[in-house]
């Protein structure tokens, strides 16, 4: 069963990327699908386009700590940003929608 969540408080995470280079970012929402749980993630920063990434989060066996990972296989990525497209933007606020006047 899928479990989502929508965010009304603000939780902050700060990532490091490959480089080393840290960022932060706001949580939009979460999403459990098939065990896995799923981070829609907003950059605080430089963000005039209303990007978010998308992570899932994983278990490091090395370090004994979970982690969030970039998802690489193409349709587990594309279900899941339908899923996060949809939640975030049911209102009509996504571009390209139609906008209805109070119907």
């Amino acid at each position: 069963m899928a479990k989502d969540n929508l965010f009304d408080e603000e939780e902050v995470y700060t990532l490091t990327d490959e480089d080393g280079v840290e960022s932060e970012f706001r949580l939009l929402a979460s999403y459990e699908l098939d065990g896995a749980t799923y981070f829609a993630l907003e950059p605080l920063t430089d963000n005039e386009n209303g990007e978010y990434v998308i992570l899932r989060k994983d278990y490091d066996e090395d370090t004994d700590e979970e982690t969030l990972v970039t998802i690489d296989d193409d349709d587990e990525f594309d279900t899941i940003a339908d899923i996060f497209d949809d939640m975030l933007f049911e209102d009509g606020a996504e571009e390209g929608s139609e906008e209805t006047d109070g119907e």
